[in-house]
């Protein structure tokens, strides 16, 4: 009977215990990620609890929201207890996390290092599983004008188009353009292909007037910059 009651869902909890109440008691800032993703699931099943199982679901994950914030769909459902429905929950609050830590963006407005390039777009990257492309449109003191994806793929690659690079930046009235995408793998090392895409866009720049100031690449919560290392 006591095992039994240890694996009653939220609802039969104390209430101080309780994840919803414990939010409203105290604030969300009191809450474990496990009691938020509980929050998510609403309960669990008939052998573990839904705080039990966001604490397994977490647990695999290394307890790292990041890596969470990676898994899809079919993912979270290969975990016993978490069907479609929850697993698109937990997939759905994690990008809304996603998106409120992208408009902090807001707060660089000029690019002066690599560094700056790496705060602004470190969100935009942090949980992809395949490999995109961006890049930073900047005015003559390097201040944002806009960000914009040119190209997707797999975790191979992708193709950025330099037709469509320069289009882009000529429509907005671009003086100088920084270059961006990810290496799903988590090297830092940059390709043959990117080192020469890399030099075709910057000599292409020079002629039109749009200088290519940067090109990041970024992996595993890091990057490399081709200014930093004097190749660009």
């Amino acid at each position: 009977m006591a095992d039994y009651e240890q694996k009653l869902g939220i609802k039969h909890w104390a209430e101080e215990d309780r994840p919803r109440e414990k939010l409203l008691q105290h604030g969300r800032r009191h809450l474990t990620d496990a009691e938020l993703i509980a929050i998510l699931i609403g309960s669990g099943s008939r052998t573990e609890t839904a705080l039990d199982l966001s604490k397994r679901i977490l647990a695999f994950y290394e307890n790292n929201l990041t890596k969470l914030g990676k898994a899809t769909i079919a993912d979270l459902s290969k975990f016993k207890g978490i069907g479609e429905a929850k697993a698109i929950s937990i997939v759905s609050a994690l990008e809304l996390g996603l998106r409120r830590k992208e408009h902090i963006e807001d707060e660089v407005i000029q690019v002066n290092t690599s560094k700056d390039v790496f705060k602004y777009l470190h969100q935009t990257f942090a949980h992809l599983n395949h490999e995109e492309f961006w890049i930073l449109l900047l005015n003559r003191s390097n201040h944002i004008i806009g960000k914009y994806l040119i190209s997707k793929g797999g975790q191979a690659g992708t193709i950025a188009d330099p037709k469509i690079i320069f289009k882009v930046a000529l429509e907005n009235n671009a003086a100088n353009i920084v270059l961006a995408h990810n290496h799903p793998s988590g090297s830092l090392k940059p390709s043959d292909s990117d080192n020469k895409l890399t030099k075709k866009l910057v000599d292409s720049g020079y002629f039109l007037d749009l200088h290519v100031v940067d090109h990041l690449i970024f992996a595993n919560n890091n990057y490399y910059s081709y200014k930093d290392e004097d190749l660009i």
